[in-house]
């Protein structure tokens, strides 16, 4: 059994990293746009905001978390934008505050949850190492939106084997969302971290393989980067395909970003 205290102390400390960032932004700050199409920095937090609530509702009260769940399927294609648009119009601080005040309950939920308990999500049911793990790759998904459009560089840590990890376990999940059956073999996946170690997933002698930094194989799967912008590298038609398709994130597939300077 995991033990989830690990991941959920990396996610305090990428919450706590994104929040250095954000806390001294003046409100015309908080309005700057962001990579996604019509959100501002105000709409990045607010997302996180909103999301940290439908998780601390998925471990605490799940009738609560289903009336969310029937909320987004009333409204598959404009939940998302709708939950961020509310928050965003809240003032900075109060936002901020929200934010903080929602992150840490759901840390303390989190950790006070019962060994094996799992929760329900929009995609399949959660352990709690794996929700916290999903929120850490959300925050660092949307920081790095927030860095962007504030033009500044976040150093790779760490902290991103964990949505390496998700990332490679939601290869078949990535295919579903495309209609695609998932490759009957196994993958290979050898990643270089931040640090030089070499984190690898799946069989040596797997005939599929992916390799190449961390960090590329992340902000693939998070959407934040295009594939022709990276340094990752596929052997293997089945492997290549993936990483067209790669996503680690629930619901459809998004449209990702596009290769740098396209359209220029």
């Amino acid at each position: 059994m995991s033990d989830p205290t690990p991941v959920i102390d990396d996610l305090r400390e990428e919450s706590e990293e994104l929040d250095a960032l954000v806390a001294r932004l003046s409100p015309e700050e908080w309005r700057l746009a962001t990579p996604a199409p019509r959100w501002t920095i105000a709409h990045q937090i607010a997302h996180l905001t909103w999301t940290d609530r439908a998780a601390l509702l998925a471990v605490t009260d799940e009738k609560g978390f289903a009336g969310l769940v029937e909320q987004a399927l009333a409204a598959p294609d404009r939940y998302v934008d709708d939950g961020a648009d509310e928050g965003a119009r809240q003032p900075p601080d109060e936002l901020l505050a929200t934010w903080r005040e929602g992150r840490a309950a759901l840390g303390e939920a989190l950790r006070d949850s019962a060994p094996g308990a799992r929760f329900p999500w929009y995609g399949p049911p959660m352990a709690a190492a794996s929700m916290a793990t999903a929120r850490l790759m959300e925050t660092w998904a949307h920081g790095l939106d927030v860095a962007d459009a504030l033009g500044v560089t976040r150093p790779p840590t760490g902290r991103l084997r964990h949505i390496a990890r998700i990332g490679v376990r939601a290869r078949d999940f990535a295919h579903a969302a495309h209609g695609l059956t998932p490759p009957a073999e196994p993958f290979r996946v050898e990643l270089t971290a931040p640090g030089g170690d070499l984190w690898t997933y799946g069989p040596e002698d797997a005939r599929q393989r992916v390799t190449g930094p961390a960090l590329d194989f992340c902000l693939l799967a998070t959407q934040r980067a295009h594939r022709a912008d990276l340094a990752l590298r596929a052997e293997g038609p089945d492997a290549d395909r993936w990483l067209d398709i790669a996503q680690a994130f629930a619901g459809p597939p998004g449209a990702g970003r596009p290769p740098r300077g396209a359209g220029r």
